[in-house]
């Protein structure tokens, strides 16, 4: 009977553990750790501690499983079929290239041809706010996703606070602040606006903050480092290595990028390769890319502060490897006898699971 209760009580204690934002783990884990010290006493009580001996070799195994791999920036949209039932956007109808190859569908096929674990969905443009979709497939496959949100810059703040609460207890474990949505003129940073008040709450939840710099980072330095000094605590995520492309404007806006280094909250996406390549100026596999962004990110950052992501499905349209040769190309790197194991795992999936949770059982 014991062990039966210690069992029920358990099978609660993780219900949706992997979908769960990390503000409610430290409870989940208090939890579990009690739980555990309870069946393992009642195991010892019924005399029944071969089982346990078992049971202590069965986790110990699980230490040696493969780190996992896990993409920290893709995107998913309903096909045209799904369409009906989850609306774009107005005017942000997918390329027609695309429209078919970025269901959840699609996805979890790529990534179980490129070995991918798990992956961060970042709300899509096409869905603009309403995260019905990304919501649906983190309800369908908990293990295999999470969602960072889209922030609505429309929103006051503390309308804007309260949806991010709302979407946080729906797998959402992170926040994108796309700065050409603002209204022209106004700052992330704003003092007093939904921008910072998001920022400084997702400090107190542990949720990260994502920052697309589609125009270039130059663009948008002082106000990134305007948001890191409003909250420190806040970690800061930059999305595709910053978009600093390989010419003199990527050049002097990588130098910037670099100075974030000191900034223990700031992490770096080594994602949309195709991106800071640019086109004709480094075909894949990207060794420009290799030398001139990742090589130097590595030693000022280190591995604990750089993630791998691929910027799905909008590499399909760019890359001569599709999916899975975006996830090759960043392991091809990390074989370098200089990189140490514990440094590839981190980049490959640690970072991403240190910051955002586990993905998978």
């Amino acid at each position: 009977r014991g062990i039966a209760a210690a069992a029920a009580y358990a099978s609660v204690a993780f219900k949706d553990f992997y979908t769960m934002p990390k503000f409610v783990l430290t409870a989940a884990t208090a939890t579990a750790t009690t739980t555990a010290a309870a069946f393992c006493l009642c195991l010892a009580t019924n005399n029944l501690l071969p089982f346990a001996s078992a049971l202590s070799m069965e986790m110990s195994s699980l230490r040696t499983i493969s780190p996992p791999i896990i993409d920290s920036h893709l995107h998913v949209w309903a096909n045209r079929d799904e369409a009906a039932r989850y609306p774009y956007s107005e005017g942000q109808e997918p390329p027609d290239r695309l429209a078919d190859r970025a269901s959840t569908s699609e996805l979890l096929k790529q990534m179980e041809k490129a070995g991918v674990n798990g992956a961060l969905i970042v709300q899509p443009i096409n869905h603009k706010f309403d995260h019905s979709y990304v919501e649906a497939a983190i309800r369908e496959h908990p293990t295999k996703f999470k969602g960072m949100l889209l922030h609505d810059s429309s929103l006051p703040p503390a309308a804007a606070v309260q949806r991010l609460e709302e979407l946080a207890l729906k797998g959402f474990v992170g926040v994108r602040f796309n700065p050409y949505l603002w209204p022209e003129g106004c700052l992330m940073s704003e003092e007093g606006g939904g921008g910072e008040a998001v920022f400084k709450r997702c400090g107190e939840l542990t949720m990260p903050v994502g920052v697309m710099c589609f125009k270039g980072m130059s663009l948008h330095f002082e106000d990134i480092c305007m948001l890191i000094e409003s909250s420190p605590e806040t970690k800061l995520i930059l999305d595709h290595i910053g978009f600093t492309g390989l010419n003199e404007a990527g050049d002097k806006a990588f130098d910037q990028l670099l100075t974030f280094s000191k900034h223990d909250n700031v992490v770096v996406k080594i994602s949309a390769l195709f991106r800071v390549a640019g086109p004709g100026n480094d075909p894949y596999p990207y060794e420009g890319v290799r030398t001139r962004r990742f090589a130097p990110l590595l030693k000022a950052f280190g591995a604990d502060r750089l993630m791998l992501g691929t910027d799905f499905p909008f590499l399909l349209l760019e890359e001569d490897g599709e999916y899975d040769g975006a996830v090759k190309v960043i392991a091809s790197w990390l074989a370098d006898d200089a990189i140490t194991d514990k440094e590839r795992a981190a980049i490959m999936g640690g970072t991403a699971e240190r910051l955002f949770g586990p993905w998978s059982k």
